[in-house]
Formats: C-alpha cells, structure tokens, sequence
C-alpha cells in the first residue's frame, strides 16, 4: 500500500496540473476580450445600440462579432458565460496552495526566526489576508475614491506593496511572494465572482423581464476587467517565483515584487495600445528591461537570509526526524550526497544558490526537509542528478526507511 507521502505528492501534481489547464483557459479568454474590446471598430451599418465591431480570421473561417454596451434589443437563447475558468482556477490555487503551504507549513510557510508562529495560526493568518484584503479593495472601488479610475489604481499598486512587504515579515520569502499572488488572484477572481458577472446577470434580468438595462452595471464591470487585465502578468510572475531563489529568498524580496507589478503595467500598456491602433509602444519595452535589471540588481544586494535553527528549537512534528536512532546516519548521508549544491554558499561549479532555496547543512535543515529529502531521494531517484555526485541504492534505501520508520507509513 502506498504511504501518505506518495499520495499526496500526486494529489499535489494533480491539483497543479488542473491550476495550469484552468489558469491558461482563464487568462487566454481575457486577454482574448481585452484585445477584441480595444480594437472594436465603427461602422455605418452597425445596428441600433450596437458599440462597435471586429471582422476576424481563424482556423480557416470568419468571424463577424458586434459589441453593445448594455444588450441588444433581442437577446438570443443561447448565451455563453465566461465565469467558470476563472473559479476554477481560483479553487484549484487555494487547493494547492492548502496542499504545499498548509500541509507543509512547517517546511514552507511558517519562518520561526520572523515570527514564532504555530500552524493553525500561519494558516489563519494567510485566510484572513486573502479575504481581508478583498474587502478593502472592494469598498475603495465601491466608494466615491474608486470613481477615478486612474487614482484607484495608484492607491491599488500601493495596497500591494504593503502586503508584499507585511507578508515577508511574516512568512518564508518563498510563501510572501507567493502568498502576494493569491492575494492579487483573489482580488481578480473576486471581480469577476462578486461583481462582473453578477452584474451581467442583472443586465439579462432586465433584458428579458422587457426593462432598458441601467448602463452603469456595464461601467461597474468594465473597471474590474480593466484591473484584472494589468494584474495578470505579476500574478503569473509570483506563482512561478517559488522556483527561483533570487527572486524569493532575497533580503529586498518585496520591493521586488512591488517592480513586477510596474512591469505587468509596462507590457500590457504596450499590446493595449496596440490593439487600440496606436501603434507600437516600443519604450514600453525599454522600461520593462530597466525594471527588470533593478530587479536582478536588487536580488543580488543586502545581507543573505541566515538559517541558525537548531535542533532544540524544531516544532515536535519536525523533531522526531532528529530523534530517530539511525538520524546521525542519514545526516551524513545527505550532507555528503546534497550540501554541495544544497548549501548557504554552494561549491559546485555555475551554482550560485541553493536549489529552490533549500539548504542541506545542518541537522535542523535536514529534519525539516524529511519529505522533500524522501520523495526526492528515497521514493525516487530525482536527486541528487545521476551527472553530480553518485547516491547508491543503499543510501537511498536508508532514507525511506528512515522517513517510513518516523512517519508509520
């Protein structure tokens, strides 16, 4: 019978994978709408109420499509929604980031050297974050300052630096970052859940009970579609972070991700005004490129995260890997086999930084990398890579059993 660890390490992969099919499906709609909605053209045979129009090629047919701004006259029985990609997504997010942060927090959410946190509070923590910063961003929108559109947005950019910078006080820098992501996600999600397609179903309502359609719910919609359209990229950014440590494990790791965000304006100003017919934008392109050496410049700059974590001070669940008889063993083991790479100051030639962030050094490090340690060695032979430093199958044997032995499974 497979143990916990191979479940769940595939329940991880799944819900992963479900994250990108849905993910891709939502922000290829959107970005789809956008480009269509900005280059929406005139004509003088549109019909009455009709906002604008766009001939387009593909797959070998054409399409004609027609905009209005509130509905037409005669509504058609057939109407598609486009919702479900983006609950999907959000659903599989929070379900992965439960698996990976909520699982696993003691590995990768909770840092004790930041705050002492329990795992029931770093997961309150991160729920209230993600529900709490909706709410504020909703009643800015809602409110009389959310009525320019362009002082909203400032105020937004400034709301989500904060939070980049309060979540590093907190969590791991690879949780922060990751965690300003579903923060953002939420936010984009939330617009659509709470308030896009609500009021699109106010707007049919009305259409078929034979009522004119207030065209402030349109308005209302097309603020939110517009956040979300330059919230997109960052998003995508963060999620990826947690596979590069420059980018997570940085002492200025929250003024990075406040530049991400000045670089997901910068790339979609440049296709937006693009697909509006005001051509190409390119010094979009050039303070893309500036923003995103600030970036590497800072990754580089400001005294490196310490890990000085001893065995005294591991929560029980992460002790007992070190309590384990055979536990000086599989220390040696791992050191031997990993801290090359795995290490503050890795000594294998072209590595700069540890893989992922992990560092293999001492014994608290290797107590609380046990999982990852097992499923990478032990349940398989990923690590080390079979072109480094050569792991016999009895070493690997020790390992599992070590992780089985603790575990119970």
């Amino acid at each position: 019978m497979l143990e916990l660890a191979v479940w769940g390490a595939w329940a991880e992969f799944a819900v992963r994978w479900v994250h990108v099919i849905t993910a891709i499906a939502w922000i290829g709609a959107s970005f789809y709408f956008i480009a269509l909605d900005l280059g929406l053209r005139k004509s003088a045979d549109l019909p009455k109420g009709a906002y604008g129009e766009e001939w387009q090629v593909h797959g070998g047919g054409f399409y004609h499509i027609q905009k209005y701004l509130v509905a037409p006259n005669r509504l058609p029985e057939h109407l598609i929604w486009h919702k479900w990609q983006s609950y999907a997504t959000w659903l599989s997010g929070f379900a992965l980031l439960a698996l990976v942060y909520y699982v696993g927090a003691e590995f990768y959410l909770i840092d004790a050297e930041k705050m002492d946190l329990a795992v029931w509070q770093a997961i309150a923590i991160s729920i209230a974050s993600l529900a709490i910063g909706w709410v504020i961003y909703d009643g800015l929108c809602k409110s009389r300052f959310g009525e320019d559109n362009t002082r909203l947005m400032v105020f937004l950019f400034v709301l989500l630096v904060i939070m980049s910078w309060g979540y590093t006080q907190v969590f791991t820098g690879r949780a922060a970052l990751l965690h300003l992501g579903a923060f953002t996600a939420t936010i984009m999600s939330g617009n659509v859940f709470m308030v896009i397609i609500p009021n699109q179903k106010i707007v049919v309502a009305d259409l078929r009970a034979g009522r004119t359609p207030d065209a402030k719910y349109g308005r209302i919609a097309k603020q939110r579609s517009t956040h979300n359209n330059y919230l997109t990229l960052p998003v995508i950014f963060l999620m990826l972070s947690n596979h590069y440590p420059l980018a997570f494990a940085s002492e200025y790791n929250w003024l990075i991700a406040g530049l991400v965000f000045l670089m997901g304006v910068t790339i979609r100003h440049f296709f937006n005004s693009l697909h509006m017919g005001h051509g190409y934008k390119w010094w979009t392109w050039g303070a893309t490129i500036a923003l995103f050496i600030a970036i590497i410049l800072l990754s580089t700059v400001g005294k490196p995260a310490r890990d000085d974590e001893d065995l005294a001070s591991l929560p029980p669940s992460v002790a007992r890997f070190a309590q384990d008889p055979q536990f000086e063993d599989i220390y040696w083991s791992v050191v031997g086999h990993c801290s090359m790479c795995h290490a503050e100051q890795p000594n294998w030639p072209g590595l700069h930084w540890a893989p992922k962030g992990i560092k293999l050094e001492t014994e608290a490090q290797v107590a609380r990398a046990a999982l990852p340690i097992y499923l990478q060695s032990g349940a398989s032979h990923a690590m080390p890579p079979g072109s480094t430093v050569l792991m016999d199958d009895q070493s690997r044997k020790e390992i599992a059993d070590w992780y089985r032995r603790v575990t119970g499974s």
